[in-house]
């Protein structure tokens, strides 16, 4: 995916990240703010992972987006840190130490084949009998996966068993621009 950020978009979405987690956990809103760069303006799928203590505390995102990436990343933020099932909302104590990671997301695009699957450039996204499940790209990498095991990992976190990705499944492909 081509970089369209600047190092000074990446500081400002990861500010606006923290500043939205804060506030919502504190106030319960999220900061109301107009960012003139043409580039935070883009209509593009996020995802925003909190982590505490270097271990996984909420991650959320969207494909798709009708609004600013600005805002959706002030949104994704606010919803990894509160509304993530597989943890507790946040509380003003969890305040002290996290840190935000953004993946800001190339549309989706189905694959013919597993093949065509990158491990550490692509994400994977199955959907198979209603269910679906995605995995970032930098998971696969950060736990040192093979290919097969990434599409076995998927399909798990899917609800759907380690193999099912190998008949009847629509897998698709994305990358992402990560930054924390």
């Amino acid at each position: 995916m081509k970089d369209f950020l600047t190092d000074d978009d990446k500081k400002k979405l990861l500010t606006l990240a923290r500043e939205a987690v804060s506030l919502f956990v504190r106030e319960g809103t999220i900061p109301s703010v107009e960012i003139s760069e043409q580039s935070l303006q883009q209509e593009r799928g996020c995802f925003v992972c909190i982590k505490k203590n270097r271990v996984l505390r909420g991650c959320i995102g969207s494909f798709t987006s009708d609004k600013p990436l600005y805002k959706l990343v002030q949104e994704m933020a606010v919803s990894a840190a509160t509304r993530d099932p597989r943890f507790y909302p946040m509380k003003q104590s969890d305040l002290d130490d996290f840190t935000v990671e953004i993946s800001v997301l190339s549309p989706l695009e189905k694959i013919p084949s597993p093949d065509a699957i990158e491990v550490g450039t692509h994400g994977i996204y199955i959907e198979k009998n209603f269910c679906r499940g995605v995995l970032l790209p930098q998971v696969a990498v950060e736990y040192g996966w093979d290919r097969n095991t990434f599409l076995n990992q998927t399909c798990l976190k899917a609800g759907l068993r380690a193999d099912d990705w190998m008949e009847g499944a629509d897998i698709y492909v994305f990358s992402a621009d990560i930054f924390s």
